[in-house]
């Protein structure tokens, strides 16, 4: 029988409907008397009320002298008012107002004349005096119900002598990793295996969510053991994920398992990453399944998780920062989906710039960098460059403020300068590989701080000049002279096609692996076919892109191809073959009104630093 799933919910449906279905079927979450000193971050379950007006007495809030207030009316620095030394008190900050005074003189504004005390200013009753109850009156509510513990709450309801406090134990959230591919953390993975690393993504998403977690072991795929094990969390927990099996694959079993020991809501929400989540309840305990894309997974944490979690215990789980951007690129999308993007971001001048970042649902590295998420909405084709979009903030503003934009070529010399920055400055690096052209491009938008380039040209055999001489006829930019690195054909260890030039990636049998269009590799390679003879549709494998020189090799070493052209260092790290074809020059393109602001001259150092230097002659493949 054809499989299908159950719907194509919109997500503020799904979410809506599935509140409206689990409210009269989950428990009502426990509570517990803690100790107000232990309570942090814990939500009150009633009213919090003060035992004890705070202060408790009439307190001077000044050092000073307490006085009658009527007597000291009159007082200037011109007609100073002498007060006899019966007639006051030498008061510190803190002491009981004494009895029969009913203000208090700050220091500052009283001298002493033998036993007197000399006023050069008037003070009215109960000025400078903190009278009883002024902070907290006894029976006051100093908390209502279902809120958070913060770290002034604390000290209010201390103030105000409560000293137990009745709060909602934790949620205790069950996570069931499921599938045959998968082994546990700490083992190598063979052919076919997966190191299963979700379920600690999704512990800690739970642990900052408030809750308590239950990681179970691995469950094969077997529907039996599945059920086994829903049964055994659902009692456990006040809430189940079960990870992976959500889909229509042959093992893919979550949703069955779900609807034979407790009811689904919905199978498949308009969203992605994140389509095929499953909804349920197994008895009073709520049931997600996740997709397996740890992407698609955790927009489903995001999106269906915390909310429901926020309906137990009827508080926040996070707080959700937006802010206004301008997207670098062109994004698009399907029609059928509600899309959650994540972006890298920063500052040029006053503007938040979005680059996007790896949409697919497995690119955990995503996770990660993203600095926000975007909404494409549902019935949209997509955003475009330039558009102003709405993002919810993975990191703070003040963090994004101090990261230096960095978008064009790839060279993972950037990640170690990345790294200098951080140990030795407040900045950050965010960098977007979208290719030399690409950086280029962002640099005219005003989308970049640094473009990273390396466009050879054909007739002169000069790199970068000409391109900065073509697109920035003002003369704006600076070009600041980078490294020399070799490029070469990235073939398996051994070399097995007997790769030895350009002509040989066209022979029969040979698989290419190509940089993405507008890079500054791809422009040497359609160069260098040129020069050859040879038309790109000679090259299997030339439309396959990849935006890194780290990805193309990753491929060449995966087997999924057999040569790819990158740098030297890449060879390196990934244990292959390496046959040179040319030196090439990868500088940096900077508008020369930024030179002098914090952000570039910390770039700028990072760059002529021994440090990179000793890093790059370590990677191989670089010359200053």
């Amino acid at each position: 029988m054809q499989y299908s799933y159950l719907e194509n919910k919109k997500l503020e449906d799904a979410i809506y409907g599935y509140s409206e279905f689990l409210a009269p079927r989950i428990k009502q979450p426990e509570t517990e008397m803690l100790p107000v000193t232990e309570a942090f971050g814990r939500i009150t379950a009633r009213a919090c009320r003060a035992l004890l007006s705070s202060p408790g007495y009439n307190a001077c809030a000044m050092d000073g002298i307490a006085v009658k207030a009527e007597e000291t009316f009159g007082a200037t620095e011109l007609t100073p008012v002498e007060i006899d030394k019966d007639r006051f008190r030498i008061v510190d900050t803190g002491d009981p107002v004494p009895e029969g005074f009913d203000a208090v003189a700050m220091i500052e504004d009283v001298s002493f004349d033998g036993e007197r005390a000399v006023l050069y200013e008037a003070v009215g009753a109960w000025n400078n005096v903190r009278q009883i109850g002024e902070d907290l009156c006894r029976e006051d509510i100093i908390l209502p119900s279902y809120t958070k513990l913060t770290p002034a709450a604390i000290g209010a309801l201390l103030a105000g002598g409560v000293t137990r406090v009745e709060v909602f134990k934790r949620i205790r959230a069950g996570v069931i990793p499921t599938g045959d591919e998968l082994i546990p953390v700490g083992e190598t993975p063979g052919n076919g295996e997966i190191i299963e690393f979700n379920s600690h993504i999704f512990r800690a998403a739970l642990i900052e969510a408030g809750c308590e977690v239950n990681l179970y072991g691995i469950v094969r795929d077997k529907p039996e053991l599945l059920k086994n094990a829903l049964l055994k969390a659902a009692g456990e927990n006040d809430i189940v994920l079960l990870n992976a099996g959500s889909s229509a694959g042959r093992d893919d079993y979550s949703k069955n398992a779900i609807d034979d020991i407790g009811e689904v809501f919905c199978h498949g929400i308009a969203i992605r990453p994140g389509k095929p989540a499953v909804l349920g309840v197994c008895g009073s305990t709520p049931v997600i399944g996740l997709p397996g894309y740890p992407v698609s997974a955790l927009v489903v944490m995001e999106q269906v998780v915390f909310p429901v979690i926020e309906l137990m215990t009827k508080n926040a789980t996070r707080e959700s920062v937006k802010a206004e951007a301008t997207l670098s690129r062109k994004v698009t999308s399907s029609l059928k989906y509600q899309e959650f993007l994540r972006v890298k971001l920063g500052y040029i001048g006053e503007k938040l710039i979005a680059s996007p970042i790896g949409r697919g649902a497995g690119a955990i590295a995503s996770l990660a960098k993203a600095d926000g998420v975007a909404v494409i909405p549902f019935d949209s084709e997509g955003l475009d460059t330039g558009e102003s979009v709405e993002i919810t903030l993975l990191r703070p503003l003040d963090e994004i403020r101090r990261s230096i934009i960095i978008t064009g070529s790839h060279d993972p010399m950037l990640d170690v300068i990345g790294d200098i920055l951080r140990r030795r400055t407040n900045f950050f690096l965010s960098s977007a590989h979208v290719g030399s052209m690409g950086g280029i491009m962002a640099m005219l938008r005003g989308e970049a701080h640094i473009a990273p380039i390396h466009l050879l040209d054909s007739g002169t055999g000069e790199y970068n000049v000409s391109y900065i001489e073509k697109y920035f006829k003002d003369g704006d930019v600076t070009l600041i002279k980078g490294v020399k690195r070799v490029q070469g054909i990235l073939v398996r260890e051994g070399n097995p096609k007997g790769i030895f030039s350009i002509a040989d990636i066209a022979k029969k049998g040979v698989t290419y692996v190509n940089r993405q269009k507008g890079a500054g590799t791809r422009l040497l390679l359609d160069y260098l076919l040129e020069k050859a003879g040879l038309p790109p549709s000679a090259i299997y494998g030339y439309g396959n892109e990849e935006y890194t020189h780290t990805a193309v090799a990753a491929q060449i070493a995966g087997g999924n191809a057999d040569a790819g052209l990158g740098i030297f260092a890449v060879s390196k790290i990934f244990g292959l073959g390496f046959i040179p074809i040319a030196d090439e020059e990868y500088d940096f393109l900077i508008k020369t009104d930024m030179l002098g602001t914090p952000l570039i001259q910390a770039f700028l150092e990072a760059l002529g630093s021994g440090e990179l230097k000793s890093g790059l002659k370590e990677m191989g493949g670089y010359e200053f």
